[in-house]
C-alpha cells in the first residue's frame, strides 16, 4: 500500500492552511497513495498557544472537520487529519485530536493527544498543558487496502513519541504502523527526531509514518520537518527535510511479516 507523509509550514490562517492542505492531498492522491496523514496542528500554527481555543471546534462539526470528510471523499484516501483543536468542558482549553477519515468521508477513529510538550532550555519556552487537555486512550484503527490486505495502524501525536510504552501498547493489539503527526521543534528535532522514530520502528517491528511542520512559520517558531517513512527493521525509506512536501512510500505486508518472523522480539517479552 503507497502512504504519504505531508509536511507543512501552517501559519495563523486556517483557510489558507487549508488550501495548502488540499494541494498536498491532492498530490499525495495522484501520485496513488491510499493513505495521507497530515502534521500536527496542519490547520492553525497561531501566534500565540491561546488561539486555538478562539478555533477549536465540537465533535463532528467545524471547518476543519468538514475539510478533511470532503477531501477525502473526494479524492477517495484514508486520511489521517493531523491535530486540530477540538471543544472540552473547560473555557480555556482544547484536545488536541487526531481525526481518522475513510474515503466514504466518516471519521472512524479519534486520538486526542496524551503527553503534553514542555520545554524551558533558557532561549526556548513552550507549555502545551498551559491550553491542551490531555486525552487517556489508546487507539488503533483499521483500514483494508485496495488489495484486501487489512492493515492496523497505531495512533498517536508528536511528543508522545519519548513515551515508548504507548508504542508497545500499539504493539500489543497487533499494529503494523504507527503514526506520528508532529510539529517537533528545531531544536529537540535536530537532536531527536530520527533516533526516536527509527527506535519506536525497531522496538515493535512496525513501520512508522511521520508526517511534521517543517520550516521558518509566521509567528517566528521554526520547526525541524524531516517527514519520514521508516519500516520495521528502521531503514528510512523516505523524507523530506524542509518545505511543503509529500513524502511518499510502500508498506509491504510480507516484509513486515517477515522482519517478525525472523526475529521475533515481540514473542520474547517478559515484563
Amino acid at each position: 500500500m503507497k502512504v504519504a507523509a505531508l509536511q507543512m509550514v501552517s501559519g495563523p490562517n486556517p483557510q489558507e492552511n487549508l488550501k495548502s492542505a488540499r494541494i498536498l492531498l491532492e498530490q499525495a492522491a495522484h501520485a496513488g497513495a491510499e493513505l495521507a496523514a497530515l502534521p500536527e496542528y496542519f490547520g492553525v500554527m497561531g501566534h500565540s498557544d491561546t488561539d486555538k481555543v478562539a478555533l477549536r471546534e465540537m465533535p463532528g462539526q467545524g471547518l476543519m472537520q468538514d475539510f478533511l470528510a470532503r477531501a477525502a471523499q473526494d479524492l477517495g484516501l484514508w486520511i489521517v487529519g493531523g491535530t486540530l483543536p477540538l471543544h472540552t468542558q473547560s473555557p480555556d482549553k482544547v484536545r488536541n485530536a487526531t481525526l481518522v477519515y475513510n474515503p466514504q468521508g466518516d471519521c472512524v477513529a479519534r486520538y486526542d493527544k496524551v503527553h503534553l510538550f514542555k520545554l524551558n532550555n533558557g532561549a526556548e519556552q513552550f507549555d502545551e498543558g498551559r491550553v491542551i487537555e490531555p486525552g487517556s486512550q489508546v487507539v488503533q484503527f483499521d483500514l483494508q487496502d485496495r488489495s484486501g490486505q487489512t492493515w492496523k495502524l497505531g495512533l498517536s501525536v508528536c511528543y508522545d513519541l519519548r513515551f515508548p510504552e504507548l508504542y508497545r501498547a500499539h504493539a500489543q493489539a497487533g499494529a503494523h504502523v504507527l503514526l506520528v503527526p508532529s510539529a517537533f521543534t528545531y531544536t529537540t528535532g535536530q537532536a531527536h527526531w530520527e533516533l526516536l522514530l527509527r527506535s519506536r520502528a525497531v522496538e515493535n517491528l512496525a513501520y512508522v509514518l511521520a508526517p511534521g511542520q517543517g520550516g521558518l512559520h509566521t509567528n517566528g517558531r521554526r520547526t525541524w520537518g524531516h517527514s519520514m517513512l521508516v519500516d520495521p527493521w528502521g531503514q528510512v525509506l523516505a523524507q523530506h527535510a524542509e518545505g511543503p512536501s509529500v513524502v511518499l512510500g510502500t508498506l509491504d505486508i510480507q516484509r513486515l511479516q517477515a522482519v517478525r518472523s525472523q526475529l521475533p522480539a515481540l514473542d520474547h517479552r517478559v515484563l
